[in-house]
């Protein structure tokens, strides 16, 4: 049997997988014709080497935009594009960019250009490091540019107390082993709140249509 990573959290399992079709993994015979690619928050993890809310908020996002522009449909992966309204230094942008790119393929200067003309990852996700909105990202299909604005507030979610005091114990490594256990116990928490109520919550995910978006060439 393949070993698989063992998750302190199970909750990581109860989260909607992303599924997705890519045409260029068809033609190179990575998948069979029509077979999804499955993407889990525990995936977004590795990725990531951490799950906080920021990780989780750029996988919940991610899915939305995707089933705000496809519904029913299977999104197409290397076939959307992505524009992150700040720089990426700013606010968590670096590390969500990654997990948004994972997910759909669309990739920055680092892209895979394609193959003839076609399967291009490349310069689909880019930064509006000129125009700062906060926790903000746009959601674009190359094929009918129908376009989605996601607005991410995770503040939302109130942060205890308790958690605040301590996170400098824990990461200053000066925590008892009860203090560790507690503090991992309520930062996952907020997490699972984030991946799994959402929707009690109002304001943590905020979408908005956009039309006539023209999404930027460099």
């Amino acid at each position: 049997m393949e070993e698989q990573t063992r998750w302190k959290h199970g909750f990581y399992r109860d989260v909607e997988p992303i599924r997705l079709k890519d045409p260029l993994a068809y033609i190179l015979g990575a998948l069979d014709e029509g077979e999804p690619f499955v993407f889990t928050y525990g995936d977004a993890v590795k990725l990531a080497g951490h799950s906080c809310p920021a990780v989780a908020g750029a996988y919940k996002l991610t899915a939305k935009a995707l089933e705000f522009l496809y519904g029913e449909e299977l999104p197409v992966r290397g076939e959307i594009r992505v524009l992150i309204k700040g720089d990426p230094t700013q606010l968590s942008y670096g590390p969500q960019s990654q997990v948004i790119s994972l997910i759909t393929g669309a990739s920055g200067v680092t892209g895979f250009k394609g193959l003839g003309g076609r399967y291009s990852r490349y310069n689909k996700l880019l930064f509006d490091s000129e125009d700062f909105h906060y926790s903000t990202f746009i959601f674009q299909r190359e094929d009918t540019e129908e376009t989605v604005k996601v607005v991410y507030d995770p503040g939302v979610i109130e942060q205890p107390k308790e958690l605040t005091e301590l996170a400098p114990k824990v990461i200053g490594l000066l925590a008892t082993e009860e203090e560790k256990e507690r503090f991992i116990t309520l930062w996952q928490e907020r997490v699972r709140k984030i991946l799994l109520e959402d929707e009690s919550y109002p304001g943590l995910f905020k979408l908005e249509e956009l039309e006539g978006f023209v999404f930027p060439s460099e």
